[in-house]
């Protein structure tokens, strides 16, 4: 039974990069040996080996009684111990012999229009402490729930880090999710205050984050107060008792304010993820392991260094943005950039302008942005120099060979390393990444788990599967920056995550291990189709589309069919220049045939100016399947970047 439902693997990559000397001899880890040291380590007594990462990593007030409480599918991480996330970010860098970083930069912040600010992490210190005595000021207590929803702006950062300091559970809300969606978070997690602003930028246009807010709160039965960031200037409605402009707050605010000594497991945030249907999911993460975590994966999977000028393109709305442009890399006391607004306002190469103004040398976006980069044409770039990168990363979903070559060659000049990284909202932290500078990579795999995590990948009988065979991506044992439920719904958690695999979290995505351990993540088992009997994964198809000279970006999902069970269609979109035709749908088909095999050859190949994506990346391939199978369009499309989108592929479908 378990082989006849493998996930069949057919994609063959067989490049491989060796690390650079140059790059190995100034790395955290400086070559193989130290990787080797390092898995070994973890492998011999995983718990010892986080205790000792914990320690020299992050400050604690009070130390840990005890490494791991672990009653399955319930983790407690350093229990006993007493630190603060905010202190860990912020105080420490102005102290003792860090005491210089105060006039370092921490944020670097470049606005949609043009507009920019710096601030040191003294200011950044003086900021979130005013903050912080602003909720106090509200009423806000250890525990309660902020919910913040705002633009890429330094003020969203400064509330985090405030909440973090005072012991208030902050619940980012993307900015561009809709009222009724933003009315569900709030209910649920129960808010007494709300942060936005009067607006953000977005390819030139003003999103009217505070309308949004007026219209979701019709429906919000616990928010008192509304702490409004003059961001954009238009005229809003501010409503007497409940409304307050920040700048107003901040004005007499206090800057002294010490860091609440905090529980290891006291909540830090919810982050929301939304399925098709059914309410949304509210995953919690708590302080010391998160914290942990975070700070030790951007050490040493981004080889952060103090001289670093590090950008992570993610809006803070995601988890990517809470672990990797905020909390990790400020706690490692480097610069991170921010930035507001499109990749292609005013212009298709702005990225590629930020990088040369501010320096950047670490680079970390979605492979889905890449793939756009490219259809765009390389002399967007070309008119950059890019010289200042030493490192580039990959995070949202897994990268197909033909982009990481791309990304290889056209931003890193064919010397920078590439971390191709695996994790989720869940796991709070890239639990699958090669480490620069000592681990080989090759296009398309994300290769080998960070020392101290233990992936597998089973079968449906919860057996290893063999090598290069397909199937379920699990981990076996706890680690740090996982979540410690679904807020206020620890039924739904266990479900959802443990009861597929016994004391085993299932991560919901499928992969295969090739013969040097790497994994190859195959995308999420719903994308996985039953063709004719194979389980096909749509992100290998995907891949060898987009090898073709002729694509820039495709998107694969089933529709039902009588015979095989399973259609393969698959949406293209082609590279500048290219016209469609029947000519080149044949000659595509023929394309995936050779590449992969003639059982996953598409039966329908649509072309498409643009795929539907949400703002940060993401193709949303539940919305092509209701399009190929000609259904409605079901659950949240609010995150939808350009509605325009989904009416041309209807419009094309029904022509």
């Amino acid at each position: 039974m378990a082989d006849e439902i493998a996930i069949e693997s057919m994609l063959k990559e067989r490049r491989k990069f060796k690390p650079d000397a140059a790059f190995s001899r100034q790395a955290h880890v400086n070559g193989v040996t130290a990787y080797n040291r390092m898995r070994k380590e973890a492998d011999k007594n995983y718990q010892r080996y986080w205790a000792r990462l914990a320690k020299e990593n992050v400050t604690w007030f009070t130390p840990w009684k005890k490494v791991l409480s672990w009653k399955p599918p319930f983790a407690k991480w350093f229990v006993g111990a007493k630190t603060n996330v905010s202190y860990n970010c912020l105080d420490r860098h102005l102290e003792g012999e860090n005491a210089w970083r105060r006039n370092k930069a921490a944020i670097i912040w470049e606005g949609e229009p043009g507009d920019s600010r710096t601030l040191t992490y003294g200011d950044l210190h003086r900021e979130v402490c005013k903050f912080t005595n602003v909720l106090k000021g509200l009423g806000i207590k250890k525990g309660d729930r902020v919910v913040l929803y705002m633009p890429m702006v330094p003020e969203l950062a400064i509330a985090m880090l405030a909440c973090a300091r005072m012991g208030a559970v902050h619940s980012i809300i993307f900015g561009g999710f809709s009222a009724e969606s933003i009315r569900d978070r709030i209910n649920d997690a129960e808010a007494h205050t709300v942060v936005t602003a009067d607006g953000g930028w977005r390819r030139g246009q003003v999103v009217p984050l505070k309308n949004m807010i007026d219209e979701a709160l019709e429906g919000a039965k616990t928010v008192r107060n509304v702490v409004v960031v003059q961001r954009t200037g238009q005229s809003i409605l501010m409503k007497d008792g409940r409304d307050q402009w920040w700048h107003e707050l901040m004005k007499d605010a206090s800057p002294d304010c010490p860091a609440a000594k905090l529980d290891a497991e006291h909540p830090l945030f919810t982050l929301y993820t939304s399925g098709t249907t059914g309410k949304p999911k509210g995953i919690l993460h708590t302080t010391g392991g998160y914290l942990v975590h975070t700070t030790v994966t951007s050490k040493y999977i981004f080889d952060l260094k103090e001289t670093d000028t590090y950008w992570c393109t993610a809006d803070i709305g995601w988890i990517t943005g809470h672990s990797y442009v905020v909390y990790g890399i400020l706690s490692n006391g480097a610069t991170t950039v921010m930035y507001e607004g499109a990749p292609n306002h005013p212009e298709q190469d702005r990225f590629w302008e930020i990088i040369d103004k501010y320096n950047v040398t670490i680079f970390y976006t979605a492979p889905t942005a890449i793939r756009t980069f490219q259809k765009w044409g390389d002399e967007h770039v070309k008119k950059h120099s890019l010289k200042s990168l030493r490192l580039l990363g990959t995070v949202g979903e897994p990268i197909n060979p033909a982009a990481w070559m791309w990304y290889r060659k056209m931003i890193g000049k064919n010397r920078c390393p590439i971390v191709d990284t695996w994790w989720q909202t869940e796991t709070g932290g890239i639990l699958i990444s090669p480490i620069p500078g000592a681990v080989t990579t090759t296009p398309g795999t994300a290769t080998l788990p960070f020392p101290g995590i233990f992936p597998e990948v089973v079968n449906e009988a919860g057996k290893p599967a063999k090598t290069d065979e397909g199937g379920y991506l699990v981990v076996k044992r706890p680690w740090p920056g996982m979540l410690r439920g679904i807020y206020g719904d620890p039924k739904r958690y266990k479900e959802q995550y443990w009861s597929k695999f016994k004391d085993t979290y299932f991560t919901g995505d499928g992969a295969r291990r090739d013969k040097n351990g790497y994994f190859w993540i195959m995308g999420r088992v719903d994308d996985v189709m039953n063709v004719a009997g194979h389980r096909l994964s749509t992100m290998e198809i995907e891949s060898a589309l987009v090898s073709h000279p002729s694509v820039a970006e495709s998107a694969v999902v089933g529709r039902p069919d009588e015979i095989k069970g399973t259609g393969v269609v698959a949406f293209v979109s082609l590279e500048k220049g290219i016209e469609a035709s029947e000519k080149l749908q044949a000659q595509l088909k023929q394309h995936v045939a050779k590449e992969i095999g003639p059982i996953a050859k598409p039966d329908d190949i649509r072309f498409t100016d643009a795929l539907p994506k949400t703002r940060s990346g993401k193709i949303m391939r539940r919305l092509l399947r209701d399009i190929a199978a000609g259904r409605e369009t079901v659950g949240d499309t609010t995150t939808l970047e350009d509605y325009s989108v989904l009416a041309k592929l209807r419009d094309s479908d029904e022509g």
